[in-house]
């Protein structure tokens, strides 16, 4: 297509005064599909030449261009444009197209991350999108319609019984017996309904009557019990960071035991009750700082980690995957999904990440011992460093490989092949641990809830992961699933010249295994096949002989009686000449 590289800085037009004692400008078009500009500065034609095969080299399209003349348009007395004009032949192939489509499956919108309520906090899947200030707030107000319903129940068909009694009474005796009963059951109706609002929309500070506090107070099997090293760690370095805080640190000691109390007597709830209970006094003890101790916000975050991880070495053991949940159910499930996704390649994920380079290839080991790393922790706050570590090690690995910053593009298809590659144990235990028990604040704000946001979005992708996000056909993908073959290796003629010659061997071993693996399997149908075809054959020749055996059956005979030798005596029969007698004859 014909085009003009540059115009001059204003409409993309050629302007020339017509006279100097004229104003009148002259502006002109050259008649091209293209032009360029305008630019800020002066450049050289084969400047701006180079820029633009560059680009559109970088976007992987192959360009050619030559320079087709110059427009000789008259514009005023002598002037004429003669700006060159260029023929530029851009070709794409399929591959290249491809790799975009695919980055358009695995991309996500930084504000999908985001509370769809437009608080500007990142949201969660686990919370419907929302973040978990808003999710509270949502499921507050959901359970406060549920119990006004309710409300509006009972009271409806308590009005429909006393009509109905009302109108069935039949002696007085027994309408003054029946009707005592009613009101005595109708009392104890109100009382339960307003003692559960009550206890409902109480503060979640307050652990219950004054007679659970005096059995909370008594010594418990559990409490009593033998702690563990790390739990009598964490408690001797939690009660030596409250001593700086003097009287407010002896508040937040008494608050957390009477917390941990109570949630020894809440065990019977449900885990996501349970979590509601942690997010209350997470919410109160920060506020009744930030109110009454007039702590400031630095140093009330750092007290709520002191607290997270006090709390939360002591209840991990009863929170963490309960058998209440079909947590364990959904860690093997995307287990399972993952194994069978072990032959997407990083082509097919459009990851920006060179293993080759070795850099590269420890920053990816890196990051998959972070990811793994992450079920050995007991808080939710140190799990949270583990992903944001092997976050960290991902823009690394990409930063190396592409020469400059990585962008959120490039980041969540490489964190979907790390979790891939590693596997994570316990993986959905892990994030719904994190997600309940979490301080909020970590999860809305700041890096930490940026990347945990993006590892609940990768796994969703894994999750959802189909023949079109990796741009192949629904029968490889079926195929690959199977386990009936696997993708190409990259052949040996395409390795730069600085690869690893590990590498190289690697997947030429890889290599020959899969071609093993591909004759194995041909000896193995063609053997079943011999097989099949020996024992059909066995059968059809019984079948043969069956047939004839019925149709011609073998008939056996007595024995005749055996004949007289002709040398023997014969008495039987006078008839037969006397056996024959030698002679001799002299000559």
């Amino acid at each position: 297509m014909p085009i003009t590289p540059y115009e001059c800085p204003l409409l993309n037009s050629l302007r020339f005064e017509r006279s100097e004692s004229d104003g009148q400008l002259f502006e002109h078009h050259c008649e091209v599909d293209v032009s360029f500009g305008p630019w800020e500065a002066v450049a050289d034609v084969y400047d701006l030449l180079h820029c633009l095969v560059t680009d559109l080299s970088a976007q992987g399209l192959t360009v050619d261009h030559q320079c087709i003349g110059v427009c000789d348009k008259h514009l005023v007395n002598h002037y004429y444009c003669k700006r060159p004009i260029y023929e530029f032949k851009i070709t794409w192939c399929r591959k290249k197209m491809s790799l975009k489509s695919e980055r358009r499956g695995i991309h996500v919108d930084q504000s999908d991350l985001l509370c769809k309520k437009g608080c500007g906090y990142y949201g969660n899947p686990a919370w419907q999108g929302f973040c978990s200030k808003c999710w509270r707030e949502e499921y507050h107000k959901a359970r406060q319609k549920q119990i006004q319903e309710d409300w509006e129940l009972a009271e409806r068909l308590q009005r429909e019984e006393e009509e109905a009694f009302a109108s069935s009474q039949s002696s007085q005796g027994a309408q003054s017996l029946t009707f005592s009963k009613f009101e005595e059951k109708k009392t104890n109706e109100k009382t339960r309904k307003v003692t559960t609002v009550k206890k409902f929309f109480s503060a979640s500070s307050r652990v219950g009557s004054k007679k659970e506090i005096q059995e909370a107070k008594a010594p418990s099997p559990s409490i009593n019990r033998q702690t563990s090293i790390e739990t009598d760690r964490v408690s001797k370095e939690f009660i030596e960071f409250l001593k700086t805080f003097h009287k407010t640190g002896q508040e937040i000691y008494k608050q957390t035991k009477l917390f941990l109390e109570g949630m020894h007597y809440k065990r019977d709830l449900s885990i996501e009750e349970q979590s509601e209970c942690a997010q209350d006094f997470y919410h109160n003890v920060a506020e009744r700082m930030q109110t009454r101790g007039k702590v400031p916000p630095e140093r009330v975050e750092k007290i709520m980690d002191q607290i997270e991880k006090y709390i939360m070495t002591r209840l991990y053991k009863h929170v963490f995957c309960p058998e209440t949940t079909d947590d364990e159910k959904k860690d093997l499930a995307i287990q399972k999904r993952i194994r069978a996704l072990r032959w997407v390649t990083p082509q097919m994920l459009c990851v920006p990440v060179n293993e080759d380079i070795p850099e590269v290839s420890d920053m990816v080991v890196k990051a998959i011992t972070d990811i793994i790393e992450m079920d050995s922790k007991r808080v939710p706050r140190d799990k949270l460093a583990c992903i944001t570590k092997c976050s960290k090690h991902i823009f690394n690995a990409i930063k190396i490989t592409k020469n400059e910053p990585a962008s959120a593009d490039d980041f969540l298809p490489t964190l979907i092949y790390i979790v891939l590659k590693g596997n994570p144990p316990r993986l959905q235990s892990n994030i719904q641990y994190i997600t309940r028990f979490c301080n909020p604040s970590r999860l809305m704000t700041g890096e930490d809830g940026y990347y945990f946001t993006n590892l609940c979005c990768a796994v969703a992708f894994i999750e959802k992961l189909d023949a079109q996000s990796l741009n192949l056909s629904q029968e490889d993908f079926d195929r690959y699933m199977s386990g009936q073959t696997s993708p190409r290796k990259q052949e040996a003629e395409s390795w730069s010249p600085d690869a690893c010659l590990g590498v190289k061997q690697m997947y030429k071993n890889l290599d020959l295994l899969s071609q093993l693996n591909e004759r194995q399997e041909r000896i193995m149908n063609e053997a079943k096949k011999l097989e099949k075809d020996l024992i059909d054959w066995t059968d059809g020749i019984t079948r043969e002989v069956q047939d004839i055996v019925e149709k011609y059956p073998l008939e056996i005979k007595p024995p005749n009686q055996p004949l007289a030798a002709i040398d023997s005596e014969n008495i039987e029969n006078d008839k037969l000449p006397p056996p024959l007698q030698p002679q001799v004859y002299a000559g």
